[in-house]
């Protein structure tokens, strides 16, 4: 089980972070179906996802340094099954006859009909992705005694993020975008969001301190089971 350093944790806030994190994962999916060019650096190509994606590794590392990993496994869980639902609400709308008159069927079947394989890309991809960095930002914690929180975010991104861009824009864009620009778009998708973090790492302290001291939380998963594919508190 978990262990904290303290027996009077609360999750008062656990809700509103979570439902930041899965929107946050919502909206990166279909975001993510358009290729974006960085204004004044043309070379720098991303998929639309980029702009939001990164926030959802920051509340990441918060959940696990906060309220440990098993909490993070069931918010992951929850974030995946979203995702599915999200795709399945689109492809139906989009797949269901327009009411007469309404002439941007096309432009809406264009888009939203990706989704499903946007969102095979991304579960997969974001499954694997999460689960490496709430692993490794718990192995790292209990491994420093809870110090350099910064090495702890970065190196938990790095992993994440690394398998992150890799399987999700090869599973989501290979075979439909040229393959130059699917290799641009992993190296720079794992460039800006690694980058994203380390920028990030001021605010990420300044969230996890407030957290612990209003939770009252701060977990050790020292005995802490981390198959996945368990759901309960240990």
């Amino acid at each position: 089980m978990s262990e904290t350093l303290s027996s009077g944790a609360s999750r008062r806030w656990l809700a509103p972070i979570t439902a930041v994190f899965c929107a946050v994962l919502v909206i990166s999916n279909v975001s993510a179906i358009k290729p974006l060019s960085i204004p004044g650096l043309p070379f720098v190509l991303m998929d639309g996802g980029n702009l939001l994606f990164p926030i959802s590794y920051v509340f990441g590392d918060v959940l696990v340094e906060v309220y440990g990993y098993a909490q993070s496994r069931r918010i992951i869980w929850l974030g995946f099954a979203l995702n599915i639902f999200a795709a399945g609400a689109f492809s139906l709308v989009a797949l269901l006859p327009p009411a007469p008159g309404w002439e941007l069927q096309d432009a809406f079947s264009s888009i939203l009909l990706q989704t499903p394989r946007v969102v095979l890309g991304s579960v997969v991809a974001f499954w694997c992705g999460s689960f490496l960095n709430a692993w490794v930002m718990a192995k790292m914690k209990v491994w420093m005694s809870g110090r350099h929180l910064w090495m702890r975010t970065i190196g938990s991104t790095v992993a994440g993020e690394g398998v992150d861009s890799l399987l999700f824009t090869a599973l989501a864009f290979g075979g439909v975008w040229p393959l130059q620009l699917v290799l641009q778009v992993i190296f720079w998708n794992f460039v800006l969001k690694t980058g994203y973090e380390i920028l990030a790492t001021p605010l990420t302290y300044w969230i996890v301190h407030r957290l612990k001291r209003a939770e009252q939380s701060d977990p050790f998963d020292v005995k802490t089971r981390f198959s996945p594919f368990r759901l309960g508190d240990s």
